[in-house]
């Protein structure tokens, strides 16, 4: 089972300025997953996500769709899927996989998935416009 297919679904809750209501208060709670992860508090993002797992109960199912072989889905309850995929992550990959975008424009949370944990931008739109600000401020510099 691919958990970070479902890590993704908590990575766009909480870009999510349009939440639902009802998935609001997990988008903050998220946040600040991604927030300590950024900061390197690995403990911090271990108990943070521990108190989601425990409010949030994943409830796994069998299923056969699309002419695919028996396999594993989480529950149809998004945001136990949303914790639960970034919680596998997380404990397969690292929380140094889960960060902030550092386009100093933009906060939006990503997960690296990169084979060298090179990401530092949400997207590559992010990732050009931090590097042609760099290079404008390198050629002001050089005048």
């Amino acid at each position: 089972m691919d958990m970070t297919s479902y890590a993704e679904w908590a990575v766009r809750l909480v870009n999510d300025p349009d939440a639902p209501p009802a998935l609001r208060g997990l988008r903050d709670e998220l946040a600040e997953v991604f927030a300590a992860a950024s900061a390197g508090d690995e403990d911090a993002v271990a108990a943070l996500l521990n108190a989601l797992l425990a409010r949030y109960p994943v409830h796994p199912r069998l299923s056969a769709h699309d002419g695919q072989r028996w396999h594993l889905h989480l529950a149809e309850d998004e945001a136990a899927s949303a914790v639960m995929g970034l919680a596998a992550v997380v404990a397969e990959l690292g929380a140094d996989r889960l960060g902030r975008c550092q386009e100093p424009r933009c906060s939006r949370a990503y997960l690296d998935t990169s084979s060298n944990r090179s990401r530092r931008y949400c997207s590559a739109r992010c990732a050009s416009r931090a590097n042609v600000a760099a290079y404008r401020a390198r050629r002001r510099g050089g005048q």
